[in-house]
């Protein structure tokens, strides 16, 4: 495959770029979390220890795309299906789609295979990808096999993607969108957690103060 970059393509790897944020705490995501409109958490479902940072980016009006995966389940209960981007394989389904990987029946998408080749052509640097690009072939071994499903998973992620810009295009509906994340978010307050240690566990009842 010959990637030719075309003015177009230096526009987009300009304008798309993966940054990444050293000693990220408190104090920044304080900063990058209330600015953000579109927050990934994409990890394969029955694969994620159900972090909060999804929780805080919905609060603040962010908008989350993702698998059915940890808090993103409670998230999009919340908000509602309309208001969430949902893509990937589910929990359940994992299992078989591991065995038919083990069993040569899995067919990779042409455009994944495409951005595979994209990758290896140097476009981002001049690094040896071998063992990236391994991970995510074959159909059994030690660190290849895409055990984590990305290549089944990105037809859909995809198509997700592809709603996400005709949201974002709609400033009405990615407003409204944004709002009802926000309102609906408050199962993920710290008040209803407490409210709830109190009486379920540590069975106290609030004090007047006088």
């Amino acid at each position: 495959m010959t990637i030719v970059l075309t003015v177009k393509l230096l526009r987009i790897l300009f304008a798309v770029q993966v940054v990444f944020v050293p000693d990220y705490n408190v104090s920044v995501a304080e900063a990058l979390i209330p600015a953000s409109e579109l927050s990934q958490h994409i990890s394969t479902a029955g694969m994620e220890a159900s972090g909060t940072s999804n929780m805080k980016f919905a609060m603040n009006g962010c908008i989350l795309i993702g698998t059915l995966d940890g808090a993103n389940v409670e998230i999009r209960e919340e908000v509602g299906e309309e208001n969430f981007f949902l893509f990937g394989a589910e929990a359940h389904e994992i299992a078989g789609l591991r065995k038919e990987r083990a069993q040569g029946k899995f067919v990779p998408d042409p455009r994944f295979e495409e951005v595979k080749q994209f990758v290896r052509s140097g476009v981002f640097g001049t690094y040896n990808y071998d063992e990236l690009m391994g991970s995510l072939e074959g159909n059994e071994g030690y660190g290849r096999a895409d055990y984590f499903l990305v290549g089944k998973d990105f037809p859909s992620y995809i198509e997700c993607q592809e709603k996400v810009d005709k949201a974002y295009r709609d400033q009405k509906l990615w407003t409204r969108m944004s709002i009802l994340n926000t309102a609906s978010s408050s199962k993920f307050s710290s008040d209803r957690t407490i409210h709830e240690y109190a009486k379920d566990i540590w069975d106290i009842s609030p004090v007047v103060l006088p």
